[in-house]
């Protein structure tokens, strides 16, 4: 049978973790086991299940109750209110009446993600959810085989992120390159021991892209750009194609390291796109033919 939970008070503690724990304490940066995340609406929520994400409860609007009842579900916590307490939630009209608390799955290694792809988006300091999402969702329609993110980006299962990419941030591998290391965990007390640094990616970056075979593509407008379409990009059997953060755009050391300079030809006088716009033409163009 179900657990259902008649929900009544929109104080009630049951809904501290949809309703009063901001992003960061979801993370739990400085204990990532314990991080959970929060999935929005049906189809987000589904596409989390189907990649073997663990849900811990489900805050869902009465009358949508019997439509999403299901056997994975039956041996959590069903929350359920009526709209007039859920609305009281900050985004909850953009929910589809559905939100599912789900514990962070442990994130695969570079080697690990790189090992059979072709093409893969690197994203450097990306910090707008709503780019990220789009991003991803990107990505997954148009050919990139992985997605990697440096430290400072917005994480892909934050709310907002996780909903804009319509669930292909858990249909499309990805991870942190060189990611920051909490000073107590165990794998920085490795680093201490062996009395070397943690890697950092505006030094070692390009570098693991380099040593696992990947040509690397910087998105960029340089007197040294070749168009998107230059024939060369094409006929490389790894690429990674680096997309830089809002505003202003690929760090100069990303820029000089990179394999390739590249820009997306503009007319009516437009110098850039959107970064989530310009990576879906990126993708779209570097994707579509690579080497088999």
């Amino acid at each position: 049978m179900p657990n259902i939970i008649h929900i009544t008070d929109f104080s009630s503690t049951e809904l501290d973790v949809y309703a009063r724990l901001s992003e960061n304490d979801l993370l739990c940066r400085h204990e990532p086991e314990k991080g959970i995340f929060i999935a929005e609406s049906p189809n987000v929520i589904e596409r989390a299940l189907n990649a073997g994400c663990e849900p811990l409860s489900i805050l869902i609007e009465t009358k949508e109750l019997e439509k999403h009842l299901s056997p994975t579900l039956e041996n959590i916590p069903i929350y359920t209110a009526p709209y007039e307490i859920l609305s009281q939630l900050t985004g909850f009209q953009l929910t589809r009446g559905m939100l599912c608390a789900m514990k962070r799955p442990a994130l695969p290694s570079v080697e690990e993600i790189c090992q059979n792809a072709r093409r893969i988006a690197v994203l450097e300091n990306v910090v707008n959810p709503t780019n990220v999402g789009a991003i991803f969702r990107s990505a997954a329609a148009l050919n990139m085989d992985a997605v990697l993110l440096t430290a400072g980006c917005s994480n892909p299962l934050y709310r907002r992120a996780s909903r804009v990419s319509m669930g292909t941030v858990f249909q499309i591998p990805w991870t942190y390159i060189c990611p920051d290391i909490p000073k107590k965990s165990p794998e920085n007390l490795k680093y201490k021991q062996t009395n070397t640094k943690p890697p950092a990616w505006e030094k070692d970056g390009i570098r693991q892209l380099h040593e696992l075979g990947f040509k690397t593509v910087a998105m960029a407008l340089t007197d040294n750009s070749v168009s998107i379409g230059d024939p060369a990009l094409q006929k490389e059997e790894k690429l990674a194609v680096i997309l830089g953060t809002e505003g202003d755009g690929l760090a100069a050391t990303t820029i000089a390291d990179c394999d390739y300079t590249v820009r997306i030809p503009m007319s009516h006088g437009v110098d850039s796109l959107n970064v989530a716009a310009a990576s879906a033409v990126a993708f779209w163009e570097l994707g579509k033919n690579a080497p088999v």
